[in-house]
């Protein structure tokens, strides 16, 4: 047997203007997205921002529905709307932020295991890393692929 060990990296922020300026673009428009979520159940706002290869930003937010799964985590919403519209540019970054009443949530919200999944086969599909900003209240955390966030991606296909 041999020992083997996974190792991420991300960089942490204390405050948005620590950010470069296209970071910091694409971290407000995920915070303005939070405008856009559906979410009466659960009153947890999610916005995401994805930036394409051309520098378009599209956005998304989460939307729930009564007849659970049905509804949509606003990451996927963001590049899913993001892929329908520009089938011939790339995701290379995208950021999401979320909160309730209006604010936002003090640590960074982590996108869950299907929009990790999702990010990692549009990374796969540029052949490029995709960079990967979540913003709170207190912090910003941003990692320069998707891989730091989904180890083992899976791509046996």
């Amino acid at each position: 047997m041999t020992g083997k060990e996974i190792k991420i990296t991300y960089k942490e922020y204390s405050k948005p203007e620590e950010l470069e300026k296209e970071d910091l673009d694409l971290a407000k428009a995920a915070i303005d997205a939070m405008s856009g979520s559906y979410a009466p159940y659960s009153s947890f706002n999610v916005g995401a921002a994805v930036r394409l290869s051309d520098g378009t930003v599209v956005k998304g937010a989460n939307q729930e529905n009564a007849a659970f799964p049905s509804g949509l985590c606003a990451e996927r919403t963001a590049m899913f709307s993001a892929a329908a519209l520009n089938p011939d540019k790339d995701i290379v970054g995208i950021a999401l932020a979320a909160g309730t009443g209006g604010k936002l949530t003090a640590k960074p919200a982590t996108p869950c295991g299907a929009c990790r999944q999702v990010m990692a086969q549009y990374q796969t599909k540029s052949g490029k890393p995709v960079s990967v900003i979540m913003v709170g209240a207190e912090c910003i955390w941003k990692f320069d692929r998707v891989d730091d966030i989904l180890p083992l991606i899976f791509d046996s296909i």
